[in-house]
């Protein structure tokens, strides 16, 4: 098992500072501003007049130029609707996004000397996302982000039963999940933004949830290359909600091997241990002394094959952290009420490339792609197998319409569900 490698941390100049990579630690505040509030205008290409926000001299990687928003015919679904594949550019990022399933295909980010990869694990076609054996690459999950034990709750006096697609449970909304659908999608406008804006109706009883729910995902790119992702869903009737971006991330660029090296940091003094089925206990437990505390920088590897039970039970870390947050409201991560606080860093000491995480999501659930087993071929054209990718999912817990002491995840009609989650990138 490699040490951590401490020689990877960035260098830092006497007064603590990191010299380059300016949010690495994370932990200088508890809170960041929003990203992204503005949007673009566009079809086939960029509108007149579009803006990227200008040229960084110390970031060559992060040329200025227009923000764009272009899209494509990209095949078909199962079902013969059309899928479109657009692709967004600012702030010297790229990234290209499936109307199939929301579907964050590939992302290219600049390294230390300018150099962009994609940095996202993926398929080459639909046919890929709509295989059964697609695990949720790039997806925006819904209904329910998650595992709910034995695909059952009960609301307000009613009892519901969802299909089962995870063993004895339901994971990420059932075998049918808004990772399977076609959303209508549309440019939406601003100046300096690349931005995409995506809408689907789930009508009621749809895999097994009540109410008719109206979701509306949008993807934002700034002319720093943050990437933000905004949810909004409304009910006609009492309904549970828990909605996030499973996109599986390797810093060092899609194929090149494990995220073993990567060093992540999650603001975190606590996680919710599971049963055998990946099931929470109801206990929120301290990291100290175990190898789910990454308060500090930690290399993924240095602990991962330790004989824990835990780790046993998730073939490595397939967990919730309940983060440490100033805003703890009832309906964290709910409503527009919540503040935007920063969850994890994650750092590829090879690249130089670092990724904040900031959520407005009271949860975290870090996968390790500990089930990929080399039979999946992704976008570079190679096999990935175990550890090849990683997903920093924000989210409520799981199974929390079962579990009265976890945040909840009701929403009913009159209310908004509203959560924000920002991806910022530095070399």
């Amino acid at each position: 098992m490699p040490e951590h490698p401490t020689s990877h941390v960035p260098p830092v100049e006497p007064t603590g500072t990191p010299v380059r990579r300016r949010r690495w630690p994370f932990l200088a505040g508890p809170a960041v501003a929003l990203a992204g509030v503005g949007l673009l205008a566009g079809t086939l290409v960029s509108p007149a007049g579009a803006t990227g926000g200008g040229t960084d001299p110390g970031h060559p990687g992060h040329p200025g130029g227009p923000a764009t928003a272009t899209v494509e015919p990209f095949g078909t679904a199962p079902d013969g609707t059309p899928v479109e594949r657009w692709t967004l550019t600012n702030g010297g990022v790229t990234m290209r996004v499936l109307t199939y399933g929301g579907i964050i295909q590939t992302l290219e980010v600049p390294d230390r000397w300018g150099q962009a990869e994609n940095v996202v694990l993926g398929f080459p076609d639909v046919a890929g996302y709509a295989a059964d054996t697609d695990p949720y690459f790039g997806s925006i999950i819904g209904r329910y982000g998650n595992r709910i034990a034995a695909g059952a709750f009960e609301l307000d006096g009613a009892s519901y039963q969802l299909p089962l697609n995870d063993g004895p449970n339901t994971l990420h909304g059932g075998p049918e999940g808004f990772d399977d659908r076609v959303w209508a999608a549309k440019p939406v406008g601003g100046e300096g933004e690349a931005a995409l804006q995506l809408d689907l109706v789930s009508p009621a009883g749809d895999q097994g949830f009540p109410g008719t729910l109206t979701t509306t995902v949008t993807y934002r790119l700034d002319a720093e290359g943050a990437l933000t992702v905004h949810y909004r869903a409304t009910t006609d009737a009492p309904t549970v909600v828990n909605l996030t971006q499973h996109s599986y991330f390797n810093l060092a660029g899609e194929g090149s091997g494990t995220i073993y090296d990567h060093e992540l940091q999650i603001a975190a003094s606590g996680y919710t241990p599971v049963d055998e089925t990946l099931i929470p206990t109801g206990e929120v437990a301290p990291v100290e002394g175990t190898p789910f505390d990454f308060r500090t920088p930690v290399a993924i590897g240095e602990r991962i094959r330790q004989a824990d039970q835990q780790l046993l039970y998730g073939q490595g870390y397939d967990h919730n952290w309940a983060l440490d947050r100033e805003d703890d409201g009832d309906r964290e991560g709910s409503d527009a009420e919540d503040g935007l606080e920063k969850a994890a860093v994650l750092h590829d000491p090879d690249s130089g490339r670092t990724m904040t995480v900031s959520t407005t999501e009271p949860g975290l659930q870090f996968y390790s792609g500990n089930f990929l087993d080399g039979t999946l071929v992704g976008t570079g054209g190679g096999a990935y197998r175990q550890g090849d990718g990683l997903a920093l999912e924000t989210q409520h817990f799981p199974d929390s319409p079962n579990q009265p002491e976890f945040p909840s995840t009701e929403l009913r009609p009159g209310e908004v569900y509203d959560s924000t989650t920002v991806f910022e990138f530095d070399d």
